[in-house]
């Protein structure tokens, strides 16, 4: 995807599609697939932060309808202290209630009511990373503004846009892919697959 760049195509999920209601979900199926070694099929979004970003409505029928619109996204992956799992919206090491040391990567723009990444897009070929670790008042004061997208840029948050990365977060943090603790780790090995999901909203 460029920048002026028309995005998405009118077209109806295909009978082998796959209705999903969160990204959740929707990991499961990508996981499912890659593990199996197939190919991931089209993906319907009724709901979550990746269908958030995309303007998704929830609505089931318009995904059977020529009123949807069908979209190449972008794949989050990772390999955590060495094994490999898949992300559709974002990836989250952090501490209970963010005090710490704490690592996002957005594929997706929202975390759920969050506006967190707000320049991420899931078809531009990069993750946008934050990486920070914030005194108490000054968390307090940032969470006020994530809503918005307001909280960037802050002196201690820093931020990378990149295809591919290397992380070590210095100690074994919970290790959330969309939404759902997977796993603990430490060294985190992220990159971006562009173009590697169909999904209609």
């Amino acid at each position: 995807m460029r920048k002026g760049q028309a995005w998405g195509t009118p077209g109806a999920l295909p009978d082998h599609g796959v209705v999903v209601r969160s990204d959740a979900e929707a990991r499961a199926v990508v996981s499912a697939a890659r593990r199996a070694d197939e190919p991931v099929p089209p993906l319907g979004l009724l709901g979550g932060d990746l269908c958030r970003t995309l303007g998704g409505r929830g609505d089931e029928g318009r995904l059977r309808s020529g009123a949807a619109v069908v979209v190449q996204c972008d794949l989050g992956s990772v390999l955590v202290d060495g094994r490999l799992h898949w992300f559709v919206a974002h990836l989250v090491a952090r501490p209970r209630w963010w005090w710490g040391r704490t690592f996002v990567a957005m594929n997706a723009a929202w975390l759920g009511e969050w506006n967190l990444g707000p320049r991420a897009h899931p078809g531009d070929g990069v993750l946008d990373t934050y990486d920070g670790r914030l005194p108490v008042r000054q968390l307090l004061a940032a969470r006020a503004r994530l809503p918005r997208g307001a909280h960037l840029p802050h002196p201690a948050i820093s931020e990378r846009r990149a295809r591919a990365l290397q992380v070590d977060l210095g100690r074994d943090l919970p290790v959330r892919l969309d939404g759902e603790v997977i796993t603990a780790g430490r060294r985190l090995s992220l990159r971006a697959e562009p173009d590697a999901l169909t999904v209609v909203v």
